[in-house]
């Protein structure tokens, strides 16, 4: 039987194959959605894990989290440089990093921190040193800059016509080891140095300079004040990492608590008007809640475009066997049983299909792990693309889908009497 199923499928090689494409198409469809969706929410929650606690001024949490942790450009209010002290000053607290954006050079984004954050964030360097200076800096694992190279700041980006500050040029002393978040992409810098070319000393100078940290706002800060507050920086100045309540505005905090008692009393303590405490994981939860809608959308339509290849494969089927009644009506003279019929029938239609679901999952697969790859390549968040137990059950549905789907030609087949297949 086997041997004639295959020569059969040789025969009729071309209706074979427009079969396999249809199933692998519309399979390829629900799996790319179903794996992608997952790729994406795990990245992004990995990438969340590398923050326990963000702190930043009062506002939109999920912003904050976007800017702050993903590096997303977007206008983030200022808080007072105060809180920066007293969280470096409580016993609560392992270690806090004030963050600074809005400039970049050739289009990564320059984020001025510490040097507590810049040791903690990948576990170590993979090659130089720690910025020690305000003119040093150390670049993500995915920056593709040389060590001993100069990064000229500019306020904004180059597509909106951003200006290239002349008060002051890192050099490149170090390269982080890779961490698999947006983070790769970013050039670290002293926020003491940010805190300098924005003419951001003193405390009473924050609010003034609050436009010089946000990319968004540069028209209107050289409307009002010329080319914005530029202030000097000394490339050969040593870091004070000395943390007071005179310290400038800042757009964010990021947050490591001894204990995980401890986060939850800084969240609490830090959920005031002026201020706004989150942990990210936990904000991106609500977050996926909100665009679960769209999951199902996009489900909903990889259904529709599967029901319809169904239906498709259904008239196909009939035209087929219609086409067919004279072999099977030959097949019946000569003494085979309607058993028989039926089975190669079967056998031959599930063959097909089974054969385009698993050419599905494998083009699922690839569309997956390649859109994976450019979502990466412009956000520097590693996207994991891979199958989960939960796939298997789908295959199990398509595969019964499929035993059911191959039944309908057979039992055609099988009511089918010789002398009216002959006849035909």
């Amino acid at each position: 039987m086997i041997r004639f199923i295959l020569s059969d499928l040789r025969r009729l090689w071309a209706g074979s194959l427009v079969v396999v494409l249809l199933v692998a198409l519309a399979t390829a469809l629900g799996v790319s959605v179903v794996l992608q969706e997952r790729a994406l929410r795990l990245g992004s929650a990995r990438a969340a894990d590398k923050f326990d606690l963000v702190i930043g001024a009062g506002g939109s949490e999920t912003q904050l989290v976007l800017s702050s942790v993903f590096l997303q450009p977007s206008p983030l209010p200022l808080m007072p440089g105060e809180v920066l002290g007293k969280l470096a000053a409580d016993p609560r607290v392992d270690w806090a990093a004030p963050i600074g954006f809005g400039d970049s050079f050739s289009g990564y984004p320059i984020v001025g921190t510490t040097t507590m954050l810049a040791q903690n964030l990948s576990g170590g360097l993979a090659e130089g040193k720690i910025f020690a200076r305000e003119g040093e800096a150390v670049i993500g694992s995915a920056v593709k800059l040389p060590l001993g190279g100069e990064i000229k700041p500019m306020h904004g980006s180059l597509e909106e016509g951003g200006e290239t500050h002349t008060e002051l040029v890192y050099h490149i002393a170090g390269r982080l080891r890779p961490t698999g978040t947006t983070w790769d992409r970013a050039i670290l810098v002293p926020i003491q140095a940010v805190w300098h070319i924005h003419g951001m000393e003193a405390k009473e100078h924050a609010e003034n300079g609050a436009e010089d940290l946000h990319d968004h706002e540069h028209e209107e800060a050289s409307a009002d004040h010329g080319h914005g507050h530029h202030g000097k920086a000394d490339p050969d100045a040593a870091l004070d990492e000395s943390w007071t309540a005179e310290a400038p505005g800042l757009p964010a905090i990021l947050v490591k608590p001894k204990t995980i008692a401890d986060a939850y009393k800084l969240r609490q303590d830090y959920r005031s008007g002026n201020t706004v405490a989150v942990f990210p994981g936990e904000v991106l939860t609500n977050l996926y809640a909100t665009l679960g809608d769209a999951k199902q959308i996009l489900v909903a339509v990889a259904s529709g475009a599967q029901a319809l290849v169904a239906a498709s494969l259904v008239l196909v089927t009939v035209i087929h066997i219609g086409q067919r009644r004279r072999q099977i009506g030959a097949l019946r003279a000569f003494g085979a049983p309607r058993g028989a019929i039926f089975g190669i029938v079967w056998l031959e239609f599930f063959f097909l299909v089974a054969i385009g679901i698993a050419l599905g999952f494998a083009l699922g697969y690839a569309a997956a792990l390649i859109l994976s790859g450019m979502l990466s390549q412009t956000s520097g968040v590693a996207m994991p693309v891979g199958f989960a137990r939960e796939d298997a059950w789908l295959a199990a549905v398509l595969l019964a889908f499929a035993t059911i789907l191959a039944a309908l030609p057979a039992v055609l087949a099988y009511r089918q009497s010789p002398a009216q297949a002959l006849r035909a």
